[in-house]
């Protein structure tokens, strides 16, 4: 408890030092503290410092740990960060409040159907291939104001622009591309930056980060 207490405060109190010379306040930053292959007992302590805010990359895995930790502290908020297979769409509107990784139009129609037939609307972060590599789901910068506007005539609320940026490079420059492509489309959200750069990333106008190995420590 001690532990995750004292990593979740540093992690808050390096985005409250970034804030201070981007000339932002530290409430506009949702910190996501990725819970991906973390146990439910390594998870509990963050709960328990009062961190309600969590992603995980897998449909399947969340439903399996997190039904039981929202029923001891049911205003956790599940972010789904990694890629949707389009037959998880359900499941995904089903247990998430929110999805990172909005890329294709297939994703799209079965969102939208998943959503209509649930009721509910779940706002989704469109993800951009930021750094064009043909391994990386992403949709491409070209292509993104007309998905954009295929996205809202599905009438899915955009949460705001994903990226993950090519790895081994310095990322600012990518952080600020996506940061630009989301005024230039009037988008606000900016999901970008984990463990290694997350304070750049809020530096360039970061929304939510998606903060794993600083909160819980390297996986075993």
């Amino acid at each position: 408890m001690e532990n995750a207490a004292s990593r979740l405060a540093e992690v808050e109190a390096n985005i409250a030092r970034v804030c201070k010379p981007a000339r932002r306040e530290p409430r506009e930053i949702t910190l996501i503290a990725v819970s991906k292959t973390h146990p439910s007992d390594k998870i509990l302590p963050l709960l328990e410092a009062g961190h309600r805010v969590f992603g995980e990359n897998r449909v399947q895995e969340a439903q399996e740990k997190w039904p039981a930790l929202t029923e001891r502290f049911p205003d956790t908020e599940l972010h789904l960060i990694g890629q949707l297979q389009s037959n998880k769409a359900d499941d995904a509107v089903a247990m998430f409040d929110c999805i990172h990784a909005l890329d294709r139009m297939s994703l799209v129609k079965a969102l939208a159907k998943a959503m209509d037939k649930a009721g509910k609307r779940v706002p989704c972060f469109v993800q951009v291939n930021i750094g064009d590599e043909d391994q990386k789901g992403g949709c491409p910068i070209n292509e993104l104001p007309d998905f954009l506007a295929k996205v809202r005539d599905a009438d899915i609320p955009i949460a705001g622009l994903m990226c993950l940026p090519p790895a081994d490079i310095e990322p600012a420059p990518f952080f600020a591309l996506l940061a630009k492509l989301a005024q230039d489309n009037g988008v606000e959200g900016l999901s970008m930056g984990m463990s290694g750069d997350y304070e750049t990333a809020v530096q360039l106008g970061a929304t939510h980060v998606r903060v794993g190995t600083a909160l819980f420590g390297a996986r075993g």
